[in-house]
């Protein structure tokens, strides 16, 4: 059986690689960018996630560039301990949680997917243009930033795994899925900074107005992420001004990740954040570069699956980037597919299982991160600035234990689930 896949982020890679595993040796990955290079800042791979790279067999490899969060801990803005958690092993796991540069990780997937299904599994520069979906195959049409001409691919079955502004997905619909914005912009980063704390806890500053998230990616490294309403323009004739001043931008900046600007002016906005046991504006400072992404994500989607084709990752539910929970979906909706296109004799009925398996639930994530970016914070951060700790720990204590089940991983469901993990096929 033939399979594209449209992405070659963590998602598709992670899906080319569970479909390697499960026997499945004709896949494919279409990518736009014309290089898989090692760009971007860190992401958090919480155990569930790990689980799914370590049956596949990824574990040395990702301990080699993964860095092992013991705790997670919320402060308020002005440093003051509002409750703290264990992370990982330490919290009884069975596998770590880790913290890594986004580039190292995908530069791990994509050399593994080289190594087991060959150097040319991979093709840059291919921008999925067209989706044409027939009875016993789909056509995808390509074009490369050179060519003045599309060129054409057919396959068995199509992955949308192309992100938040998904060619596979709007071919699909007929029309594209607009994004949504809670009118935030996020700022992030990574700088050579001292540790702090035991040096390796994963910090939540801040409240609703603002905040900050650091963590660090490995031993020299810390990355930091600050959130806060974007701007809003002084005036109708000013707004262009200011969305470029703010980083708020038009919806055609939505989702992209790859605006920079200057750390110094974001360290300037956090001048007052200075703790004993870290100085947020100089980890800003000495960040080399960074980035402004105004926050986006898409509604629940009602459907992933249309005959042959189904959508993976940010293409079937982009999210607010709360919980550690973006690339961790991914990766848990390739281990997914895989599994149901190995168990099930029909590709198509493996597909729609697939998505009855996942949409819902992942549906219920996005809209947990929405309310965590937003009511969540908000109530925590009225109670932290009335003085009621206790209070506050509660609540996040309690939304946090709702969150894991949710998302899959409690350390009893995560501990106990029967493996993704299938028989290869022959």
């Amino acid at each position: 059986m033939q399979i594209l896949i449209g992405g070659a982020g963590i998602g598709g890679l992670t899906a080319a690689l569970s479909l390697e595993a499960a026997g499945f040796n004709d896949v494919r990955l279409l990518e736009a960018a014309p290089a898989i290079r090692e760009i971007g800042v860190g992401v958090n791979l919480p155990p569930h996630a790990v689980r799914e790279l370590v049956e596949l067999g990824l574990g040395d490899s990702l301990a080699e560039i993964g860095y092992p969060t013991a705790s997670l801990s919320y402060y308020d803005r002005k440093g003051q301990l509002i409750w703290a958690e264990p992370r990982g092993l330490e919290a009884g796991y069975r596998w770590p949680q880790y913290s890594v540069h986004r580039g190292r990780l995908q530069q791990l997937l994509y050399r593994a997917v080289q190594e087991r299904l060959g150097a040319d599994a991979v093709h840059t520069g291919q921008r999925i243009t067209a989706v044409n979906r027939h009875p016993d195959r789909v056509e995808v049409t390509t074009a490369t930033p050179e060519a003045s001409t599309a060129s054409a691919r057919t396959a068995d079955l199509l992955i949308g795994a192309d992100g938040i502004r998904s060619a596979v997905r709007t071919a699909l619909y007929g029309h594209a899925i607009p994004l949504a914005s809670n009118g935030w912009v996020m700022y992030r980063g990574a700088a050579p900074f001292p540790a702090y704390l035991d040096g390796r806890t994963m910090v939540i500053i801040g409240d609703e107005r603002q905040r900050i998230v650091v963590y660090p990616i490995d031993a020299g490294t810390l990355n930091w992420l600050m959130v806060r309403p974007a701007d809003p323009p002084a005036s109708t004739t000013a707004a262009t001004a200011a969305a470029a001043a703010t980083g708020a931008g038009s919806d055609a900046e939505l989702g992209n990740w790859n605006r920079p600007v200057d750390p110094h002016r974001i360290a300037g906005e956090m001048a007052d954040w200075r703790f004993d046991w870290l100085d947020v504006p100089a980890l800003i400072a000495a960040s080399p570069e960074a980035w402004v992404y105004p926050m986006a994500d898409i509604d629940p989607l009602p459907r992933w699956t249309f005959d042959r084709v189904t959508l993976l990752g940010d293409a079937a539910h982009a999210m607010y980037p709360f919980g550690s929970n973006g690339a961790s979906q991914a990766v848990l909706d390739a281990r997914v597919l895989a599994w149901h296109l190995a168990r099930d004799a029909d590709p198509l009925q493996a597909l729609q299982a697939y998505e009855a398996a996942r949409r819902e639930t992942v549906g219920a994530v996005q809209l947990a991160n929405r309310r965590q970016a937003g009511e969540v914070m908000a109530r925590v951060g009225a109670l932290s600035r009335a003085n009621a700790h206790d209070a506050a720990q509660g609540e996040l204590k309690d939304i946090e234990a709702g969150y894991k089940k949710l998302a899959g991983f409690d350390v009893e469901t995560l501990n106990n689930r029967p493996s993704w993990s299938v028989a290869r096929r022959t």
